[in-house]
């Protein structure tokens, strides 16, 4: 490949050179010219536009052989920013990711969810707190995604099957009448998978599977969600694993949402999933007994997946994040299961274990730009 020549800085070589900063961490000009087979002078030009709009900032020097040093440029993540809104049931969680797509706050809150102006009203107090914390400039925020339970029109407007909390027709007009941003409705598996690949640049296809007090899935192939014709693809909670089985909120019996939500195992410590896994730890009776039941279900749900998709699966949400300890005894169960492999490896337990849901509600912001600089 020749280098090019010349000074020229288009918004190809500017994006080229941010991502390379951005990967990088911490980069000299020389390094970016030589990798990206740019002259100096153009690279010389795009940072420059790049210091003048924000994006990066000399972060240091590299080198330390006696001679002169070359300085260092890394992105600036507090650039910008994005909110992420992860609603359910009984709680609502509010955070931002930086121009890095890294958390920067975060707040947890009881409060159950209402059909009315005054929760309405709280969500827009929820973001506005946020934006003014001090990590975070308000006239660097991007915009808001509401991570919700349901299922979402393609334009991320309105809410076309909402059983869980019965909101179906609800709009995101309606629910951010008081966020002061833009904002988008999610569907929360949605939102967890995308967060979970947009962390893996190694992994571009997967099946995610949101192991939450609700679960969903989700199918990510090249770092995007697959929506499907309804749009309604990858509801693996409402698979049948057990014919005649549990009756579901959404009017069938046996599906994988009745067996395997985390309500499932958390109700045997009022709710609290967190006392359910220190009991497992410890060798509680109960917690073992259910949780080898738990992890049959979950196998035979995953083998399911693994025949239709053959790709990797993830295990996310709020078991999926506990499940590290108990991989190898639920890979085995899965490729019992499996008539063509003598393993599970393509099982995984997701990295993004901290708030998946509302981060992935922010990053489209981020990424959007991202293709912008």
């Amino acid at each position: 490949m020749e280098r090019e020549s010349g000074a020229y800085c288009g918004g190809s070589s500017r994006n080229r050179i941010f991502h390379k900063i951005r990967e990088a961490g911490s980069v000299s000009a020389s390094r970016l010219s030589y990798e990206l087979m740019l002259s100096r002078p153009t690279v010389k030009k795009c940072m420059d536009e790049l210091l003048q709009a924000g994006f990066i900032y000399e972060s240091g020097y590299i080198g330390n052989t006696g001679g002169r040093r070359a300085g260092a440029y890394s992105v600036a993540p507090g650039a910008r920013a994005a909110i992420g809104i992860d609603l359910t049931r009984n709680h609502i969680t509010v955070i931002a990711a930086d121009l890095c797509g890294n958390l920067i706050y975060e707040k947890r809150v009881h409060r159950e969810f209402a059909l009315d102006d005054g929760y309405f009203r709280y969500l827009g107090q929820l973001v506005t707190e946020a934006v003014e914390s001090r990590q975070i400039g308000p006239e660097t925020v991007l915009g808001t995604g509401i991570v919700v339970p349901g299922l979402i029109t393609e334009d991320h407007r309105e809410i076309f099957y909402g059983k869980i909390l019965d909101f179906t027709g609800l709009t995101v007009d309606e629910i951010g009448k008081y966020i002061p941003l833009a904002c988008r409705l999610y569907n929360d598996a949605d939102a967890g998978g995308y967060a979970e690949v947009s962390k893996r640049e190694d992994m571009a296809d997967a099946f995610y599977i949101s192991l939450s007090n609700n679960i969903g899935g989700s199918i990510l192939i090249d770092h995007k969600v697959y929506k499907g014709e309804g749009p309604r693809s990858g509801e693996v909670g409402h698979m049948t694993i057990v014919p005649d089985g549990r009756q579901c909120y959404c009017g069938q019996r046996g599906c994988f949402e009745t067996y395997c939500n985390a309500t499932v195992l958390a109700d045997l410590y009022q709710g609290n999933l967190e006392q359910f896994f220190q009991h497992l730890e410890s060798g509680d009776a109960a917690c073992v007994s259910l949780w080898q039941e738990y992890l049959k279900d979950l196998a035979l749900a995953v083998n399911n997946v693994r025949m239709l998709f053959d790709c990797k699966v993830i295990l996310g949400g709020y078991v999926g994040a506990h499940m590290e300890p108990y991989l190898a005894e639920l890979k085995e169960l899965a490729a019992n299961k499996n008539p063509f492999e003598g393993n599970a490896d393509y099982l995984e337990v997701c990295r993004v274990k901290k708030e998946a849901l509302a981060l992935g509600g922010a990053l489209p912001f981020i990424h959007e730009l991202w293709k912008t600089i």
